[in-house]
């Protein structure tokens, strides 16, 4: 039986390609899912994904997670400097969560290099670009087969 994966994307992710590329690079979020979903495909992962610009709803997807994901890989965006409410959202969650990020929030602006999420996550991946989230998936996928 194939494992179940949720991929979550919170504020502006919608706008990857467009958005300040110098950081975030030139892949869409389409593009992403694209090549995540052929990646999955070959440790016998099932994704879903999710992208929303909404704190609460976030939260509802990570609620609901919980009734049918095996592990979590989630790019909470700015949400990750500021939201408490998500950050207890991850912490509730018996699963693996990984939080990613595309840029290296270490050598950015001073309020970026603090993640309220990561301490509550199973690890943490930042500055690789679109392929923070291949890793992450890599590394999830082996927490999985562990168990």
């Amino acid at each position: 039986m194939m494992k179940k994966v949720l991929i979550l994307n919170g504020p502006n992710l919608n706008l990857l390609g467009k958005r300040e590329p110098q950081h975030y690079g030139i892949m869409t979020l389409e593009e992403i899912t694209k090549q995540l979903d052929e990646l999955a495909c070959t440790f016998g992962i099932e994704l879903r994904h999710f992208q929303s610009n909404h704190e609460g709803v976030l939260i509802d997807q990570l609620q609901n997670a919980a009734d049918w994901a095996e592990g979590v890989i989630l790019n909470p965006g700015g949400y990750s400097h500021t939201s408490v409410a998500l950050r207890d959202a991850v912490s509730a969650l018996q699963i693996p969560v990984i939080e990613v990020h595309l840029s290296n929030i270490y050598n950015r602006e001073q309020f970026r290099q603090q993640s309220l999420i990561a301490p509550v996550c199973t690890g943490s991946i930042a500055g690789f670009g679109f392929r923070s989230y291949s890793a992450a998936l890599y590394i999830l996928a082996g927490i999985l087969n562990d168990k």
